[in-house]
């Protein structure tokens, strides 16, 4: 079967790779189409410190069940489509104890720490798998990044009576702005491209600031009347941002953290206190939501094709990851077919 693998920094080929079979307990699912996502990208660019390469990536997934292995449910049949659940859990950390398994100390993630999901077939525990009657196999390949997002809004425990400012409307951005307006929040959609803010808007944002031509400060305090968003989600990773979502975020307020920052951040520590902050990290989705975007998806609502970037082949693989390298700003995903 073909595979797609970055075999150094800047360095992609399609190889061949043999089939996995099935195992009890397992299924085995034949990829549609797979996304890539930042990590991808970090590690395409020799900046992702959790990946020893060679690596296959890919944990963004739109599937059809192939086959059915022994002791699987027979909820689960060939010709499903559905879309999986990438990280491992270990059962046994805090984080799994505490019911919280997509923050596992030891967790392994398609395509970072494991090999991921870009290729023709792979075969993974019955209980990674997630149905997705109704959706695309396509359109299943932005399940996870948005689950992300999704999380990050309950993370923020946001209500209909909150405001919310999400920096960053990349695809994750994307996913906390559409389940914090589901939730009847108003939400603020901060980017530094105009086109991203536009489709903010028509998912959901009540209020665009593109932060690079806009005073920040000025427009959130006449949004908020001057007290400022109650839940901040940061969805970028740099420390400008980071510090901008703790100045900003109301008093009393929820900042939560997605993004990455590579490099320290300084704070001026007495806002967690003055404000009594809650401050709080956002790793991955939790089963239940992959759910609820799925939910989402089937309204017919969601405008997945201005989601899509590009659509490659594994041939032209390298050439859409270059491209994103090139221009990262204007690129929401890229999917490889199958």
């Amino acid at each position: 079967m073909k595979a797609v693998k970055i075999t150094a920094p800047q360095e992609m080929q399609v190889v061949e790779m043999d089939k996995p079979a099935v195992k009890a307990g397992e299924v085995l699912v034949k990829l549609s189409y797979v996304g890539f996502c930042g990590s991808d990208l970090n590690t395409f660019l020799g900046r992702n410190p959790m990946v020893k390469m060679p690596v296959i990536p890919g944990h963004e997934i739109g599937a059809v069940i192939a086959e059915v292995g022994a002791d699987v449910p027979d909820t689960l049949k060939p010709g499903m489509v559905v879309t999986i659940n990438p990280y491992t859990n270990c059962e046994k950390c805090p984080s799994c104890l505490h019911h919280r398994p997509n923050a596992c100390e030891h967790n392994e993630t398609l395509g970072v720490q494991r090999n991921g999901a870009m290729c023709e077939y792979i075969a993974v525990p019955w209980t990674k798998i997630i149905p997705a009657e109704g959706i695309s196999p396509r359109d299943c390949a932005l399940i996870e990044p948005m689950s992300v997002g999704f999380h990050a809004v309950n993370r923020g425990q946001v209500t209909d009576i909150d405001t919310v400012m999400v920096i960053g409307c990349g695809m994750i951005g994307v996913g906390a702005i559409v389940r914090a307006s589901l939730r009847g929040a108003t939400v603020i959609a901060v980017d530094l491209d105009d086109e991203k803010l536009a489709l903010a808007k028509t998912l959901g944002a009540a209020y665009t600031i593109n932060s690079k031509t806009e005073d920040l400060h000025a427009r959130l305090q006449e949004i908020t009347a001057g007290e400022g968003p109650d839940v901040v989600i940061e969805a970028v990773g740099s420390p400008m941002t980071y510090v901008t979502a703790v100045n900003e975020v109301a008093f009393t307020g929820r900042v939560v953290c997605i993004g990455y920052a590579k490099s320290d951040v300084s704070f001026q520590t007495k806002l967690f206190v003055q404000k009594e902050l809650d401050i709080r990290g956002s790793r991955n989705a939790l089963p239940e939501d992959f759910r609820a975007v799925i939910r989402y998806m089937r309204q017919g609502i969601c405008p997945a094709d201005q989601l899509i970037s590009c659509v490659a082949e594994p041939e032209g693989a390298l050439r859409a990851m270059q491209d994103w390298a090139a221009a990262p700003a204007k690129v929401f995903r890229v999917l490889v077919k199958f």
